[in-house]
């Protein structure tokens, strides 16, 4: 079956045509921005953009260090949406990810937030190890402001214009959210 069914394709499926996905990095245990360029590296060849870092406050209610946030666009002529959660999932590992406590301090986070098939259709999945779009993305200036740095035409797939959304979250999308110009994440 095909990614937009939330279901994982099956080996010896049909080919895929290639899809592009927005990824959210986020860390804040050890070298924060070590790790996002870590996930921006593993990424490699099928990054095309990256936005600026954010220092940001941890939300969910427990008591952490501050976020280093930022969102890759990437593209894939062979990655399916599956593709991209595994590859997700892989860069986490490497950084050592442990997954202890739900919403816990975490040396690298990666979410798969949305993915667009070659024709510019977004999947959607609402499979419980993959949903698509992104649940809470809507809600987090984490997402929402660094995304619009590198597309200021974005949209949340069945949500809306990402610019407005973050604007319908009034002081509290922008709260606590600090550009770190002076931290940068190199496409290799």
């Amino acid at each position: 079956m095909s990614a937009d069914t939330g279901r994982a394709p099956q080996a010896g499926g049909a080919a895929c045509p290639g899809t592009a996905a927005v990824l959210s990095l986020g860390s804040n245990l050890g070298d924060r921005l070590g790790y996002l360029q870590l996930a921006v590296t593993g990424v490699g060849e099928r990054v095309l953009a990256v936005s600026p870092v954010y220092e940001t406050e941890p939300w969910g209610g427990v008591e952490q260090g501050d976020f280093l946030n930022a969102i890759v666009l990437a593209h894939s002529k062979t990655m399916g949406a599956w593709d991209w959660l595994r590859l997700c999932r892989s860069l986490e590992t490497e950084a050592g990810r442990v997954r202890d406590v739900r919403w816990g301090p975490r040396t690298l986070d990666v979410d798969v937030v949305a993915v667009y098939r070659t024709d510019g259709e977004p999947v959607f999945s609402d499979d419980p190890e993959l949903v698509l779009p992104h649940p809470g993305a809507a809600e987090r200036g984490t997402v929402l402001r660094p995304w619009l740095d590198v597309d200021p035409d974005a949209d949340l797939p069945g949500v809306g214009r990402v610019d407005a959304l973050l604007a319908g979250l009034g002081p509290v999308g922008a709260a606590d959210m600090r550009r770190c110009d002076d931290q940068l994440l190199v496409v290799r």
